[in-house]
């Protein structure tokens, strides 16, 4: 008698409510080249020009022309490849991308598919937490490639396709040169993201090889989003985020998706893999389209463009003019100049600001005492002029000056601040302003001590009080003698011989 088989029991349904989930997030960055010509013919990529005013044949599409790469395009992506720590290609290929809308005008992109100029590389991000203590994580760059940009579609009576009466093009944006640049999924928060953007941001403005400007395009941010179990190693079905435009925004959709498909997941709803929008007046994201694949894409190599050859000597060139990037620059400043992570931080966010700091520190000031002036009376200045630091008439060797006369005691931190205003406007030599105005610090004991004996006789009341048990008017006196000497006392001293007058015997 033959013996039935063994069925193993069939296995518990899984509680998805019962997870707890994590994010892996992953950003396609495309980035706008400084460049003053476009990246296969001569139009200028001057924004904010007349619509349709720098276009020409190559860039609209006539029959008969042929795209020619413009060589700094080439320049400025192998750079911004190797400050992402990226493997650049000694040989890579443009190809062709299949996609028809009324902003490509040839009915396909020029990109790189299968062969990038750059792949392999990393950025690293630091985060401060509430003690000022930096967290820093490496996130992997998977490939960075060069591609023209489409033109721009403006939708009459809507902000989408759906819904306008009429579309107006305007084709002065199509063939402006661009690098995307795609990460890893090693991002899981909406902080991180934004923070790896900022930072992506910088290192760009570093090089001069983008601007940065998110209001006008020259940044723009696609987010892919998925969530798992904790300790899964399987990705959750992918969505696509568009139309953020600002680090905060990328942080707040990325943090409202997470919930978003989170809260799905615990209810036993799928996920759907597609493209959704970012809407900033509601703060949360809707559908836009079901995603396309690459194969909707059709890609093949571009036949009217050769391959690109980048060789060791030109690469060690271009390696060469790299300046010193923010993520070695906070490193420098904490390890050899001592500033908390913060600090650090605000100083290497431009790259102008930490040169007039360093040439401030060059000059003799202590770098701790240099940071707090730029960091906070200059910078303040700089806002409410709305004025660039290198248009500052405060030179980086002055305000050294400035701050050497503080530590040697000629002036008070009070009288710097007074002719602060003065500098900032008109610069100059603050030690030749001090001479002018008379501002030196008093510290002569005598006469210290003559303004003192003046002070306390003009207030024999205040004094029987003080004497009496009514200590806190010292700070009275303190204010006395101040206002006697202009505000030219020095102040530790002035307190010392203060307190041997005040409490005579003691």
């Amino acid at each position: 008698m033959q013996q039935a088989a063994t069925v193993a029991p069939e296995p518990p349904p899984v509680d998805a409510a019962s997870f707890t989930y994590e994010a892996v997030i992953g950003l396609e960055i495309h980035c706008q080249l400084s460049t003053q010509t476009k990246i296969f013919s001569s139009s200028s990529t001057q924004f904010g020009a007349p619509p349709n005013t720098n276009i020409d044949p190559v860039c609209l599409g006539l029959p008969g022309t042929l795209p020619v790469l413009n060589e700094k395009v080439l320049e400025y992506a192998v750079k911004a490849g190797l400050a992402l720590n990226c493997q650049i290609a000694p040989y890579s290929k443009f190809d062709r991308k299949q996609y028809f809308y009324p902003d490509l005008p040839k009915n396909y992109q020029i990109s790189q598919y299968d062969l990038p100029i750059a792949q392999h590389g990393y950025l690293e991000i630091e985060l401060v937490d509430d003690k000022g203590m930096p967290r820093r994580k490496k996130i992997g760059i998977t490939r960075l490639h060069m591609e023209e940009d489409a033109g721009k579609l403006v939708h009459a009576g809507s902000d989408r396709l759906s819904g306008s009466t009429y579309s107006l093009v305007d084709l002065n944006r199509a063939g402006v040169p661009l690098v995307e640049i795609v990460s890893e999924p090693d991002l899981r928060t909406g902080q991180e993201a934004a923070e790896y953007a900022q930072e992506l941001r910088r290192i760009l403005r570093y090089l001069g090889v983008c601007d940065g400007n998110m209001q006008e395009g020259s940044l723009r941010c696609d987010v892919n989003i998925s969530v798992r179990p904790v300790g899964s190693k399987t990705f959750g079905t992918k969505v696509e985020i568009k139309n953020m435009n600002s680090f905060s925004a990328i942080q707040r959709a990325i943090d409202y998706e997470i919930e978003r498909q989170v809260a799905a997941l615990k209810a036993g709803e799928p996920i759907v893999q597609e493209t959704r929008l970012w809407d900033e007046a509601t703060q949360e994201t809707r559908t836009m389209r079901v995603k396309e694949g690459s194969s909707d894409y059709r890609y093949f190599p571009e036949p009217d463009l050769g391959p690109i050859e980048v060789s060791a000597e030109q690469l060690a060139a271009w390696r060469a003019e790299l300046p010193e990037l923010p993520a070695q620059k906070r490193h420098r400043y904490e390890s050899e100049w001592g500033l908390p992570p913060q600090d650090a931080r605000v100083l290497t966010d431009e790259r102008a600001v930490a040169e007039y700091f360093e040439a401030t520190v060059v000059a003799g000031a202590p770098p701790k005492l240099a940071a707090n002036w730029i960091m906070g009376d200059i910078t303040a200045y700089l806002k409410e002029q709305k004025l660039a630091i290198e248009a500052l008439p405060l030179q980086p060797a002055a305000l050294a000056e400035l701050i050497q006369l503080i530590e040697a005691g000629t002036i008070s931190g009070k009288i710097a601040k007074e002719i602060l205003p003065e500098l900032l406007s008109q610069g100059g030599s603050p030690k030749t302003l001090v001479e002018r105005k008379g501002l030196s610090q008093i510290s002569d004991v005598a006469t210290l001590e003559a303004m003192i004996d003046e002070v306390l006789a003009a207030h024999p009341n205040e004094l029987e009080q003080y004497r009496a048990g009514k200590t806190k008017l010292q700070g009275f006196f303190v204010g006395q003698l101040m206002k006697k000497s202009g505000g030219r006392a020095d102040p530790k001293l002035a307190n010392q011989l203060l307190a041997k007058k005040l409490n005579p015997g003691s």
